[in-house]
Formats: structure tokens, C-alpha cells, sequence
């Protein structure tokens, strides 16, 4: 029996782990989809009638509080919160800055764009609008803020992951439209260089950590060889493939932090893998469960958000630290 104890604490087991206070700074059932400021220190969402007077996009301070009205239009914000992406009803999306009110338009037909980490330069896709998706062709424009777009690539049944860098994407997507298999791989778009990074049937929940160095991915009804969930290095390197599988977030440049599956309805169980260690611990339970992978890190890595399957509410957890 010690000897069990001593094994399943060494490995960090999630049926050790010890509940995480929690608080709701959200309630009513409002609320699906909350996401953090650049600064972590509020949660931004969509309301309007009848909970509030009109419709926008709503802030709460992360340790709860006055709700007050951040935006008063509804748009697709950049990250930063440095721009509104608006689509028209035809071709071109206005791309407001929301610093001085200056604008221009692209012909996204009305998609949303993919910022690099600087809001400088974006991304975005025009695919086909009939056929089977494994064969329809999608291109891919890059611009600089004010510029004029420039295609970069043409896929099958892909698109944009995100930015690596100011200068470099991280695609998915077939070759020719009849390939079975998908890659997964970076282009320089000013030289065009492409790197490979996996191949596979397809990519499923591909994340890049919040410096673009690693990427992690699933593969399912692939090969034995290719199945199961990997963190691999986007310069190149070998991957690692993850004996876990559940929802996962990267907390930071170097930790994954995962919810298990696990299907008897007990309460999610946060787990942190150290992409550098190459070690997994046991944060905590959440004394409640994730409703439908709604669920958030806070840029600087300290809270999560999740939206509670028990009443609706949206809650906060602080997370241990590095040491803890």
C-alpha cells in the first residue's frame, strides 16, 4: 500500500489531486465564451437584452465585480485589442485601428484574419464555397497593416494554425487535392520556404505555445505510428507523444496545462506538462466540471476561467505557481 502511494505521488495522479478554490465573478448563466484581456486582468464578453441594456461586449475584473460596458459594437477584436475586424455584407472586411479610428479593407469575404504577436502584419484564407472540404482549395493572403494582400499559398482541405513569428505561418493542408494525407508545416512568407513538420490524415486541435516555439496536435483514425496527442518543436526536432487526452490550453512558452477525459462525471482535474522537463503534474481538481471545452489561461499564466457545467456561472481559478 506505501509503496502504491508513493508510486501514484511521484507520477502526479489526478486521483490525488487536491480541489482548486474557485470563484464565480460571472453568474446567471450569461455568459458562454468569456476570454481574458492582454492585461489578465478582466474577462471580456458578449451580452446585451435582457440581462443588459444593449448589446456589446461586456468586461468583469478577473477577481469579480462591476460589469461595465467595454465595446459598444460587436466585431471580431485582435487579441491585443489593438483593431476591430468588421465584415460587410459582400467581398471586403474594415479593419479599424482602434487607437486613432483609421481603416482599411480586405477581401476576406467576411472572414476573421490571424494577427501575428505584433498586430502589424495578418493572415487570412479565401477557400471554395462548394464541394467536399478534403478537396476544396484554399488560399493564403498575407498583409501588412494598411497594405495590399499577397497570396502566399494554395492548400486542400487546410488553413492557417498561426503565426510562428512576424514572418512565418504554420499551415495544414493537402499538396494536391486528391493526397490522402494532410501536413502540417511552417512558410517563410518572404522566401517561401517551407518546413514539414508532420504528416498525417488530419490535424486536429493544432495550438501554438504563446511564443510560436512549440505546436501541439492530435491525430486520430491514422495509423497506430501517427495516432494520439504531440508536442513537437516548430524549428524542427523530434516530437513527443503524450500518453494523456482531454482539453488542453498552453499556459506558457514551455507548459501544457490538460483537463483528462474521463467519463464518470467526477470533476475535471487540471494537469500541467512541462514541454522542457518533459514531466506532467497534478494541479488540482476544479470541484465541478468544464461545460463544453468553454475554458481559458490568462496571458500571464497565473488564472484560468471556465464556464461551470454545475450552474452556468463563469469561474476563476488561480493556478500554483512553478514551485508549488
Amino acid at each position: 500500500m506505501r509503496r502504491a502511494l508513493a508510486l501514484a505521488l511521484a507520477l502526479g495522479t489526478p486521483a490525488l489531486a487536491a480541489t482548486l478554490p474557485s470563484k464565480a465573478v460571472l453568474s446567471g448563466t450569461c455568459c458562454p465564451g468569456a476570454v481574458w484581456t492582454p492585461d489578465s486582468r478582466a474577462l471580456l464578453f458578449l451580452d446585451g437584452p435582457p440581462a443588459r441594456a444593449a448589446t456589446g461586449i461586456y468586461t468583469v475584473p478577473a477577481n469579480g465585480g462591476a460589469v461595465t460596458r467595454r465595446f459598444s459594437s460587436v466585431a471580431f477584436f485582435s487579441p491585443r485589442l489593438l483593431w476591430a475586424v468588421r465584415p460587410g455584407t459582400g467581398e471586403n472586411t474594415t479593419l479599424e485601428r482602434l487607437a486613432d479610428g483609421r481603416r482599411f479593407t480586405l477581401p476576406t469575404r467576411g472572414g476573421d484574419v490571424t494577427w501575428t504577436r505584433s498586430e502589424n502584419r495578418l493572415a487570412y484564407t479565401r477557400s471554395d464555397t462548394s464541394g467536399n472540404f478534403d478537396r476544396r482549395t484554399t488560399r493564403v493572403f498575407v498583409a501588412d497593416a494598411f497594405g495590399s494582400p499577397r497570396q502566399v499559398a494554395t492548400l486542400y482541405g487546410g488553413g492557417i494554425s498561426g503565426w510562428v513569428n512576424e514572418t512565418t505561418l504554420l499551415l495544414s493542408g493537402k499538396r494536391n487535392a486528391g493526397d490522402r494525407d494532410r501536413d502540417l508545416f511552417t512558410l517563410d512568407t518572404r522566401t517561401g520556404a517551407r518546413r514539414t513538420l508532420a504528416t498525417a490524415l488530419s490535424f486536429r486541435g493544432v495550438s501554438l505555445s504563446t511564443d510560436g516555439s512549440r505546436v501541439v496536435y492530435y491525430v486520430a483514425f491514422d495509423s497506430a505510428a501517427r495516432n494520439g496527442l504531440w508536442v513537437r518543436p516548430t524549428a524542427g526536432g523530434a516530437a513527443r507523444k503524450l500518453a494523456a487526452f482531454g482539453s488542453y490550453r498552453w499556459r506558457d512558452p514551455g507548459r501544457l496545462l490538460l483537463i483528462p477525459l474521463d467519463p464518470d462525471g467526477s470533476p475535471h482535474v487540471l494537469r500541467e506538462y512541462d514541454a522542457r522537463a518533459n514531466a506532467w503534474r497534478t494541479l488540482g481538481d476544479l470541484g465541478d466540471q468544464v461545460r463544453q471545452g468553454d475554458w481559458n489561461v490568462s496571458p500571464d499564466g497565473r488564472r484560468v476561467s471556465y464556464l461551470s457545467a454545475r450552474d452556468g456561472n463563469v469561474r476563476v481559478v488561480e493556478l500554483p505557481g512553478a514551485g508549488d
